[in-house]
């Protein structure tokens, strides 16, 4: 075989194997595709697996099976009732006609921009016809559920199908959430001024109650213990008297030393009294026991 048979065969085979594989194409399990050609579509693959098409003028245009989620910009609507309010959404949806697709919006970028616009004018739509208090409240699923089939019917001429519309928050504007906050605030510190107030009226009850208590025990306990201590010094008048009835003579000595020792007890006690004072009286017989003891030796 010449050289330039087998370059040929050579060239061939190259050229068969390109026509080859660029005539096969894999559709995915979750992927639909659109044959072009010439950039036009030419047919619709839905089932999955090795597909064929024209090689060179034929492309092929794969397109998402899956659910597709897309969170539309922030926007702010006004309630039927003025109030002003910050619309944070998303939607899930899913490609179910990708000829249609292709045709109108080519590509989920495009998609992504139009259904923003639908999304937002949507809300404004239902939300714009009811107050403030039904968005935030049980109606809300209800009027989730009016978005969602609004949006629905302009998003078919996409060739797409909307599962689902949600919003993920509706607040206030800053500035009114400002407000808001500043009155909440206000309304709690009046809140906690009052219940202070009646924590003090309470405390002053139980203090007053308490106080009453201390002087009823206390004026009670000086009322028994003067008792007790009449009692007492009635008991010991009664044993003096009885002890002063034995021995008067005994007894009025024994007085006598007691308050010698209460007088004289300290060093610097200086008592200027007459000699014949009753203080001294015993003193005085002392004296005279001692002369006479000393004139008798």
């Amino acid at each position: 075989m010449s050289k330039g048979l087998t370059i040929g065969l050579g060239v061939i085979a190259a050229a068969a194997l390109f026509l080859l594989w660029n005539s096969v194409f894999t559709v995915p399990q979750w992927k639909q595709a659109l044959v072009l050609q010439f950039g036009k579509p030419v047919q619709v693959i839905i089932e999955p697996g090795l597909h064929f098409k024209l090689p060179i003028i034929q492309d092929v245009a794969l397109f998402d099976r899956r659910v597709l989620e897309f969170d539309a910009p922030k926007e702010e609507i006004i309630a039927s009732d003025q109030k002003r309010l910050v619309v944070d959404a998303f939607t899930r949806y899913r490609i179910v006609n990708p000829l249609k697709f292709f045709q109108t919006v080519n590509n989920e970028t495009v998609v992504r921009t139009r259904l923003a616009a639908i999304i937002n004018a949507s809300i404004r739509q239902a939300l714009g016809n009811v107050p403030l208090q039904n968005i935030i409240s049980g109606e809300r699923a209800a009027l989730m559920q009016q978005i969602r089939d609004i949006v629905n019917g302009e998003a078919d001429d996409f060739g797409i199908d909307i599962i689902d519309v949600r919003l993920k928050r509706a607040d206030l504007p800053e500035e009114n959430s400002e407000a808001v906050f500043r009155r909440m605030q206000t309304e709690r510190e009046r809140e906690a001024k009052e219940l202070r107030a009646e924590g003090a009226e309470e405390a002053q009850k139980v203090r007053a109650i308490a106080d009453r208590k201390r002087v009823i025990l206390i004026a009670e306990a000086k009322k028994t213990s003067q008792i007790t201590r009449g009692l007492g010094d009635s008991e010991a008048v009664r044993i003096f008297a009885d002890a002063f009835g034995q021995d008067i003579e005994f007894f009025a000595f024994y007085r006598s030393m007691e308050a010698y020792r209460e007088a004289l007890g300290s060093e610097d006690t200086t008592m200027v009294l007459s000699p014949d004072s009753e203080f001294f009286t015993y003193f005085g017989s002392i004296t005279q026991g001692l002369k006479d003891s000393i004139a008798a030796q």
